[in-house]
């Protein structure tokens, strides 16, 4: 039974955290709030899973995969499809993690950038002001927002879409492993993803897409599938590469 309750808790916990499921006590709900089987079914549709609204083997180790703290559900997060509306974007980092050197840091970040940059007509621009645009921090449990994280594993980052403050800020939970090889979690990899939701990218259904909300290692040559590169071409325009070279390497 134990076991049973934690695998309940840890379902409701990650249903309110991306799927906007209801944590108030029944008689304090709206009578329109959804239920926890209809949140349930609403991931396992967006992993492609069946939706059979019950906590089976295969859904609770998609809940266990280590992921992106943004909502898969629009409509519960700050990321709402906004965008920037300038072309130069300035970007500063904060606090750096120790796991690897400020330069690899620094290398990392601005690979992930480009990412994007390649494929629109948007140009990062690194800044030491507090202002800059898309603040980059890496920091633990409580932080600062109302997103604490939740140490090793669970969340590696969340960002923030387009906007004024904390808009574009994208922060990394330093109670992971960031690397910039295959072990650990290849901060290039989550930077890369973080920045599509700073730019006001949401999340994608599609495995294939960088946008996917879980993490993989993946080519780190070829990042972006076609479905990412209209997207952000949707919101800005195309660069001088969004036909000829999707994504793009270190």
């Amino acid at each position: 039974t134990n076991g049973l309750k934690y695998k309940t808790t840890y379902m409701s916990e990650y249903l309110r955290r991306y799927y906007g499921l209801q944590t108030e006590p029944s008689w304090r709900r709206k009578r329109s709030d959804s239920s926890l089987g209809d949140r349930l079914r609403d991931m396992q549709r967006f992993f492609g899973l069946n939706a059979t609204g019950s906590l089976d083997s295969e859904t609770l180790g998609v809940m266990k995969t280590p992921r992106c703290g943004v909502p898969d559900v629009l409509d519960y997060t700050d990321n709402t499809g906004s965008r920037w509306t300038k072309r130069i974007i300035s970007y500063n980092i904060g606090r750096y993690t120790s796991d690897i050197s400020p330069a690899t840091v620094d290398r990392l970040i601005d690979s992930a950038l480009n990412v994007w940059g390649r494929v629109s007509p948007l140009t990062f621009v690194r800044s030491f002001s507090r202002e800059a645009d898309i603040m980059v921090d890496f920091a633990a449990r409580e932080h600062g927002d109302s997103y604490p994280f939740d140490g090793p594993l669970g969340t590696l980052a969340h960002a923030f879409g387009p906007g004024e403050g904390i808009g574009g800020d994208a922060h990394f939970d330093d109670d992971e492993l960031w690397t910039a090889g295959s072990h650990g979690f290849n901060l290039y990899l989550v930077a890369a993803h973080e920045f599509g939701h700073s730019l006001g990218l949401g999340h994608s259904t599609n495995p294939e897409s960088l946008m996917y909300p879980t993490y993989k290692r993946q080519n780190q040559h070829n990042l972006l599938s076609r479905e990412d590169v209209v997207k952000i071409n949707i919101l800005y325009g195309r660069g001088s590469l969004s036909s000829t070279n999707i994504g793009g390497g270190l």
